[in-house]
């Protein structure tokens, strides 16, 4: 099954014409280690790296091409700081269309190469992410150059590609089919807060009461500080937090963001990029979760609301663990080091070195 289990509720086009690969569906895993750890009983990963490119943008990208193979589109324009990028590539070269995209000064470099891998033509573009001015330029250029050129205007936000953005919202509708007769809470990560408006937005449109809480990087706090402290309105910034694909300091869906997750009796939660890079390698040693620095800032709140004292510990908590671990290698190093791996010259050297380290 794919996202289009649920496409009369996200209006999909007809299914004959679907750009897919089987995205959506992904696992929701039981912690095992960090959960009781925490104090929770019933902590969550609603796992998104076994998507087609390794990310939740392939339900955008299925989606958004889609609609544009509908329209006999030929050319389709974007913005990227990596996973959207890989997911629009992938399926526009499924498709048939020519893919360009404007990227992130700080895209990671491993994220461009799977951009590449897929045929799209790339443009890094001088403090694109970081700047809310340079942001704003580059999306109002695109889509002016989308109008010239007759192209698809493809960037993974409501506020600029509403029918990408429907498909995303199957990963609320899973969640909260999955824990139909639960008491649930859902920590997302968010950039731009696309994400966590679809994901609070699947979850009141499948008919369940979860709360949806919204978790940024403290370089990226356009939306969290605000949603807490009881404003209305989301605050651009210059981004300067390290944790690639969450490095949008422009608001975005971040105004519709604090009305939706308020409304739903959810609130914001601002962590450290240390923290959330803790996280991420926790995940992999405790929980064999292999994810990207993006796919920990969602655990990296729910630890900050169990300091805060603001879960309670039987209730089913969800954590969106955005994309695998190989999307960020220079984070893999990070984590493990980069001693490489020794060569022995037999196998009683193996012997050896185990009884050494285990004795």
């Amino acid at each position: 099954m794919s996202i289009w289990k649920y496409a009369d509720r996200w209006q999909a086009p007809s299914r004959e014409i679907a750009v897919t690969m089987d995205e959506g569906q992904t696992p929701l895993i039981r912690s095992t280690q960090l959960g009781p750890e925490l104090g929770l009983k019933n902590l969550w990963f609603k796992y998104e790296g076994g998507n087609p490119t390794g990310s939740y943008k392939d339900r955008f990208a299925a989606a958004a091409v889609t609609h544009l193979r509908q329209e006999e589109k030929q050319l389709c324009l974007g913005t990227s700081s990596g996973n959207t990028g890989a997911a629009v590539a992938a399926y526009c070269a499924r498709a048939g269309i020519a893919c360009y995209l404007a990227i992130v000064e700080g895209a990671p470099d491993g994220k461009l190469r799977q951009m590449r891998a897929y045929g799209a033509h790339l443009y890094r573009v001088k403090d694109f992410g970081k700047s809310p001015e340079v942001n704003n330029a580059v999306m109002t250029g695109l889509r002016e150059l989308a109008q010239e050129l007759d192209a698809g205007f493809e960037v993974s936000a409501f506020a600029l590609s509403p029918r990408g953005m429907a498909g995303v919202k199957t990963i609320g509708y899973e969640i909260a089919e999955a824990l139909a007769d639960e008491s649930f809470a859902v920590f997302s990560p968010a950039g731009g807060g696309g994400l966590t408006l679809a994901v609070a937005r699947g979850v009141k449109e499948f008919g369940r009461g979860g709360r949806v809480h919204c978790v940024q990087p403290l370089g990226n706090d356009t939306i969290a500080t605000s949603l807490r402290s009881g404003a209305d309105r989301a605050e651009a910034v210059d981004s300067t937090t390290t944790i690639s694909g969450l490095q949008v300091g422009s608001v975005l869906d971040g105004d519709e963001v604090i009305a939706e997750c308020r409304k739903q009796g959810g609130t914001g939660y601002v962590v450290a990029d240390e923290s959330v890079l803790e996280w991420q390698s926790r995940l992999a040693r405790e929980e064999g979760i292999f994810c990207e620095p993006a796919g920990a800032v969602a655990l990296a709140g729910v630890a900050e609301a169990c300091r805060r004292g603001e879960i309670n510990s039987a209730e089913h908590v969800v954590c969106l663990v955005t994309g695998v671990g190989f999307k960020d290698e220079q984070s893999v190093i990070g984590m493990t080091g980069v001693e490489p791996t020794p060569m022995l010259t037999s196998f009683s050297e193996f012997s050896t070195a185990v009884k050494s380290a285990v004795s």
